[in-house]
């Protein structure tokens, strides 16, 4: 990265598996299609059902491309000395997004890959030399962690609550300063996670619901974090 002159970053990480919006326009149009000819058939009903689930969900990665793209044209025109590299976990999905938004903008962007028995291939928006490929979730999390002035999470399974409860645990004990934790899509969020049972039964402190914001649009993320550094 120093070849780059990367010094902080904007992590931005999520689903690898949320679609882009035409992508998930096409399956359910083909879902549809194959209903048509067998409206009876209960795995084909099933297909439909989770065809439109995905197309929902894509408006996610329209949000994490749009922002990551903000991110990009205001590190491209700083004059004020902060510095703001996109950085994803160099996927499919919510990541793809994410570099993609940089590379619309003509800007510079991270992928921290990871070697899975189910393979990850990086995706085709990460700045040639920027593609880092990684053999150990702790080593990529530290690298995520290392240089991140804010974070971007969006909806995700196992892998994005891992990085979010990092990040969250990180902040409340103090190893690492405050950044902005931002949550896009706050429904999914309070659906996943019951943050008043946490509270409620003492497992964390009034404070610590301030550790994260939720965030619904692109600008709004942006908004936070330039509020956060009064920029």
């Amino acid at each position: 990265m120093l070849k780059f002159g990367v010094e902080s970053t904007i992590v931005v990480f999520g689903s690898a598996r949320t679609l882009p919006p035409d992508v998930a326009e096409k399956q359910l149009k083909k879902a549809e299609t194959e209903l048509e000819k067998n409206p009876q058939d209960e795995e084909l009903q099933r297909q439909v059902r989770f065809a439109k689930t995905q197309l929902e969900e894509s408006k996610y990665y329209q949000i994490a491309r749009e922002f990551a793209g903000i991110v990009t044209t205001y590190d491209q025109n700083t004059t004020d000395g902060f510095q703001f590299v996109v950085c994803t976990g160099g996927g499919g999905g919510i990541m793809e997004a994410g570099n993609r938004g940089s590379a619309d903008m003509g800007g510079i962007s991270v992928g921290l890959n990871i070697s899975l028995p189910f393979e990850q291939h990086a995706n085709p928006y990460i700045t040639e030399g920027l593609n880092f490929n990684l053999h150990y979730f702790s080593i990529r999390k530290m690298h995520f962690m290392k240089r991140a002035k804010a974070l971007g999470c969006f909806p995700g399974g196992f892998g994005t609550m891992d990085e979010l409860f990092e990040a969250l645990t990180l902040v409340q004990t103090g190893i690492i300063q405050p950044i902005p934790i931002l949550l896009f899509g706050r429904e999914y969020w309070e659906k996943i996670i019951n943050w008043d049972i946490f509270l409620e039964r003492g497992y964390i402190c009034e404070k610590d619901l301030k550790l994260f914001k939720y965030c619904e649009s692109a600008w709004e993320g942006w908004n936070q974090i330039k509020q956060f550094y009064k920029i």
